[in-house]
Formats: structure tokens, C-alpha cells, sequence
């Protein structure tokens, strides 16, 4: 049988390596001596009539000629990686201890090498092609991270006998406090030179701590990481949903260790500490790329950190999720595939405006189409866009970005935000030479933009004969679908949305009575309202004669615009948020 087949050669050597790496799956089987030529071609012939779209591996086991592991232990040598079998291994405590358990089953990996003075990892993993896995230990951990292959039985194996007691975030943090290098910080203000902070910020026991934290936030979906220091307390805040909750918080002497080992993570200067610094660390959880912003500020007591967590995996960019009703998307649709003019997305921060630009232009990303997007930072990277960062430093603006995208002949361009006249006025300029435009601003609806534009100097005629629409959009959180019960709302409740019980007799609503799965919130995930206010000639003729906010807003409405509290409460009428979101994110109507 295959399985007593003897190797030709050992796969835990370099020569394993220079034999298979780079050749086809059934010369490789063959140079093992797993397989004869004949077999192969025998199961290329197969693959050819009978099983076509299966692999040659799987159909080489099926003819009994093989077993799985002999096609792992192929494509490791193919992929130029050692394969190993950890049955029968011990490893030291050190070796253990040199990846935290949460990091080790999240990327499915196992140490079986560690060097601390060389800071040389060696992890088993169980599939060759997992090096996501392996740039996030080095990101994570900065250590020199090399790879070899296992079977995945002897790696969950081993995962479940090493790794299977999950410490709790006290207990990590009693033991990190109680390290001498840590312990090394306390009391010293700022005295301590760059040599001490860059031991601790690569203390192993900090590094898993901060590792821990981070795998905590991206496994909640939190949206934002924030690490306050006060004068008796150092408080660690998730934002989840738009809401900030407070986190099992770290000791006080913990807190200088935690922000250099951050710093080092964003590549920021680990020794200054009276200026504001921002960085970016790149990580892969679990074959997901997410991106870290990190903004660290000096203060009284300390530097305060707030990481802003972009999962690339989790966000929606596409127009038909990001939460349009039937009728907004048609608009929108219609909007964005406009010849030129300028069409504007606004709300405050964090109101989702930069994904759903995203989503419009990932529709509109094709071939055909040149895209340039000028962003004050590039939030998501995204293939077939040209992309381009301010950078305030080398006095680079979004006017100076915007003046260049002329000349690299676009047909479609995105100005992160309009903030001053000169940026408005290369917009408009490039909407008249038949570009279309978009852009954002940090107005509370939709006609209010339109005084925004004119307070900036832009001239109403310039605006009328540019301008093609206006969104405003806020977020709302969603009821968890896990605990939704319905429910009929008091006097109080909808005096809030200015209802009488009469006026939703035949409705329904719904909330959340909370769960596991939400954190008791009874909210998990969020959904965008919509207020969409695309112009006219009779809305232009009323820029014209600079019409109030008031006037433009009802004729809007006039015209079909739906209010942001309006698509509130569609949304609350549907059962998919409540009364108390919508008020608290939307204004009431005058």
C-alpha cells in the first residue's frame, strides 16, 4: 500500500525543499516516490473524462494510491516548506508561552521552535498557503517568523492540550504588572530613556496582552479601540455599533508599556512623547486583512491612544447593502452614473459617508472607467482605483491632489471631504470639463449643505449649474436578530416621533430583549437611513435667489425627498431598529 512506501527523502530537510518547490503536483508525488509516472498519467486521464473539476490529489487517494497527508506533505514541498509530524514532540515552556493562546487558535498555528535572544519563531501550521498567518505573528509579535507544515489533526491536537485553558483579561494583566521589565516603568515619568521603553514595549508578556486586547475589539466588530490614561487609572473603551463601552481595565503602570508596545506595532517614534503622532498597523486574522489607524496624543497624564479598527473583510461595498431602500437605490443608481455634476454625501463623523462612496465607486469600477479618489487618510484599499493620501506635511491638499487629477485625464473623481473655497472651486471646474465628482461634507442634512457651500463662497450659479444631489445619511443601530420580540411602544415613546396610538394601531415594533450574542444590548449590527435630495430646475432656480434652508427643504419634500427621521421610522416600521435610535441620530421636523 502507499502508505508504507518508503520517502526518497526526509521533508524535514533542506533537500525536501530543492527538489519538490515550484514543480507540478504529479512530478512531485513522483521525485517522493509516492507514485509511479504511469499512476500519475493514470490519474490525469480520469481527471480528463470521468472526474472533471476534482483534483489530481483528491483522485490519486480515491484510486487508493495515496493518503491525504502524502498531498499536504506535496504541496509543502512544492510551496518551499518543511513538513513535519509533531507526534511524539515536546516543547519547552518558553516555546509555549512565546504565542498566546487566542493568537495560536485564531491562526491555527503551533510553536515548536522559539529563540528569545534571536527572537526566532518557528510555527506548524496546517495548510502551506496560510502566509497571511505568518505576517501577522511577525506584525504582532516582531519576532522572525518561519513556517512549517503539519498535519492539521497533530496541530488541533496539540492545540487542544497546550492552549485550551483561556486565561481572562485580570489574570493577564496581574501577571504582565507582576514582570520586572514592566515593573521597571513605574514612578518614572518622564525620565525613562528610549532603551527601557523598547524593552518593554517587546516584552513577551506585553506583547500577548496587547495581542489579546486587539483580537478581542476585531472579534466583537468593534469600530474603534481607545487607551485613556487618567490621573489614578488607565481605562480601555470599545466602540461597538456607534457606542462606547468601558473594557476590563489594565493597571495604571501598565499603561506606558501598553502605548510603546502600540507605537512600536505603527512604526511611530517610541521616545516622543509631547507631540501627536499617527501610524497604521497591518494585520490578517483569520485569512481577513484588517488595518489598524492609530492617532496617539499627549496628555496630562500620559499618551492617550484610539486605534480605528478597518476590517476590509467586514465592510459592505456594495450599493445594495450598505442599507438603500428599493426606491434610494434606483436614485442613486441614476445619480452615479451621471456623465458629470457633483454629487455629495453628508453627516457627521462616523456616519458611514466614506462606504458608501466606496460602494458607488466599486460600482462603477471597471475597465472602461478611470477613478481617482483623493482621501485624508485612504481608509480601504481597493483594486482598479488610483488612490491618493494627503499629506498636509509635504503641503500636499486635496486642492494641490485635485489640480493633478486634471491632468491624469479621470473620468470619475472622489475629493475625501470639500473644506475650503479652493477645493470647492477645482471640483466645480472639474465637473464643467465633463468629470463626474464626489465628495463629502459635515452638515446635519441634506438643504443645509447647500448654505455650507455658500458660506464657503462658493457662487450660487456655480453651484446650480454643478450640483446634481445631495445625500445625507446617518447610522442607526440594528435590532439583534437573536432576542427580537416585538412589542407596542408607550404614549411616551412615540410622542417622541410626534404619533398618537391611533396613528399606528395596525403597526408593529420590535427591540431587542438582549442576549449573548448582542452583550445584553439587545442591538447588534448597524443600518444607514438615507435623505436624498437630488436637484432640479425648480430647486436651482431657488439657489439661485439664495433661498433659506426652511424654503429649500420644503420644496424638497414637495418633490419626493424623504427625511432622514421619515426613513427612520420606515426602518422602525419594518422591525429593523427603534424609536429611541432614530430620535437620538435624527432631528424632528419643524
Amino acid at each position: 500500500m502507499a502508505e508504507t512506501q518508503t520517502l526518497n527523502f526526509d521533508p524535514t530537510t533542506d533537500r525536501f525543499i530543492q527538489e519538490l518547490k515550484g514543480r507540478r503536483f504529479g512530478r512531485a508525488l513522483t521525485k517522493l516516490g509516492k507514485v509511479t509516472r504511469e499512476q500519475v498519467h493514470q490519474g490525469l486521464e480520469l481527471q480528463k473524462t470521468t472526474s472533471k473539476g476534482k483534483k489530481l490529489g483528491d483522485i490519486l487517494v480515491e484510486m487508493g494510491l495515496i493518503q491525504p497527508v502524502d498531498v499536504l506533505m506535496t504541496l509543502a514541498g512544492m510551496a518551499g516548506m518543511k513538513f513535519v509530524s509533531l507526534k511524539g514532540r515536546t516543547f519547552d515552556e518558553a516555546t509555549m508561552k512565546s504565542v498566546s493562546p487566542e493568537m495560536a487558535r485564531n491562526a491555527g498555528i503551533v510553536p515548536i521552535e522559539f529563540n528569545a535572544s534571536t527572537k526566532q519563531l518557528v510555527v506548524a501550521m496546517k495548510e502551506p498557503g496560510n502566509f497571511a498567518a505568518v505576517d501577522t505573528l511577525r506584525n504582532m509579535l516582531g519576532y522572525k517568523v518561519s513556517a512549517v507544515v503539519a498535519p492539521a489533526e497533530e496541530i488541533d491536537a496539540e492545540l487542544k492540550e497546550h492552549y485550551q485553558a483561556k486565561s481572562t483579561l485580570k489574570e493577564i494583566y496581574a501577571d504582565t504588572a507582576a514582570n520586572s521589565t514592566v515593573a521597571a516603568l513605574a514612578g518614572r515619568g518622564a525620565s525613562i530613556d528610549q532603551a527601557t521603553l523598547i524593552d518593554a514595549a517587546s516584552d513577551n508578556q506585553v506583547v500577548q496582552l496587547l495581542n489579546y486586547v486587539l483580537m478581542q475589539a476585531i472579534r466583537d466588530k468593534a469600530s474603534d479601540i481607545h487607551l485613556e490614561p487618567f490621573e489614578d487609572e488607565f481605562k480601555m473603551r470599545y466602540r461597538i455599533d456607534g457606542v462606547l463601552y468601558d473594557m476590563e481595565s489594565p493597571d495604571k503602570t501598565l499603561a506606558m508599556a501598553i502605548v510603546s508596545r502600540v507605537k512600536v506595532m505603527a512604526k511611530l517614534d517610541i521616545a516622543e512623547r509631547r507631540l501627536p503622532q499617527d501610524g497604521r498597523i497591518e494585520l490578517n486574522l483569520g485569512g481577513a486583512p484588517v488595518d489598524l489607524r492609530v492617532a496617539v496624543l499627549p496628555t496630562m497624564f500620559g499618551e492617550s491612544v484610539v486605534m480605528r479598527v478597518l476590517d476590509r473583510g467586514n465592510v459592505q461595498l456594495s450599493l445594495d447593502r450598505v442599507g438603500l431602500r428599493e426606491d434610494d437605490l434606483e436614485k442613486v443608481n441614476g445619480l452615479i452614473n451621471k456623465p458629470n455634476g457633483i454629487v455629495i454625501v453628508t453627516g457627521p463623523t462616523g456616519s458611514g459617508k466614506t462606504t458608501t462612496l466606496y460602494a458607488a465607486l466599486n460600482s462603477l469600477n471597471d475597465i472602461t472607467t478611470k477613478i481617482l479618489t483623493a482621501e485624508d487618510p485612504v481608509e480601504y484599499d481597493i483594486e482598479g482605483l488610483i488612490q491618493c493620501q494627503v499629506n498636509h506635511e509635504q503641503e500636499l491638499t486635496f486642492a494641490k491632489l485635485l489640480r493633478s487629477f486634471l491632468r491624469q485625464d479621470p473620468d470619475i473623481i472622489l475629493v475625501g471631504e470639500i473644506r475650503d473655497l479652493e477645493t470647492a472651486q477645482i471640483a466645480i471646474q472639474a465637473s464643467l470639463t465633463g468629470h463626474l465628482v464626489f465628495s463629502t461634507l459635515h452638515t446635519n442634512d441634506a438643504p443645509s449643505s447647500i448654505l455650507r457651500l455658500m458660506d464657503l463662497g462658493v457662487e450660487s450659479f456655480l453651484l446650480t449649474a454643478t450640483l446634481e444631489a445631495i445625500i445625507a445619511q446617518r447610522l442607526v443601530r440594528r435590532v439583534c436578530a437573536g432576542c427580537k420580540e416585538n412589542f407596542m411602544p408607550s404614549e411616551e415613546q412615540l410622542m417622541e416621533l410626534s404619533l398618537r396610538p391611533q396613528d399606528v394601531a395596525n403597526r408593529t415594533f420590535a427591540r431587542g430583549s438582549g442576549c449573548e450574542k448582542c452583550n445584553k444590548t439587545g442591538y447588534k449590527g448597524r443600518l444607514a437611513l438615507y435623505e436624498i435630495m437630488s436637484m432640479d430646475d425648480t430647486l436651482r432656480e431657488l439657489v439661485m435667489t439664495q433661498a433659506s434652508t426652511a424654503v429649500l427643504k420644503m420644496e424638497a419634500r414637495k418633490r419626493g425627498m424623504r427625511t432622514l427621521r421619515e426613513s427612520g421610522m420606515l426602518s422602525i416600521y419594518d422591525g429593523q431598529t427603534t424609536i429611541e435610535e432614530v430620535v437620538r441620530e435624527t432631528l424632528g421636523e419643524e
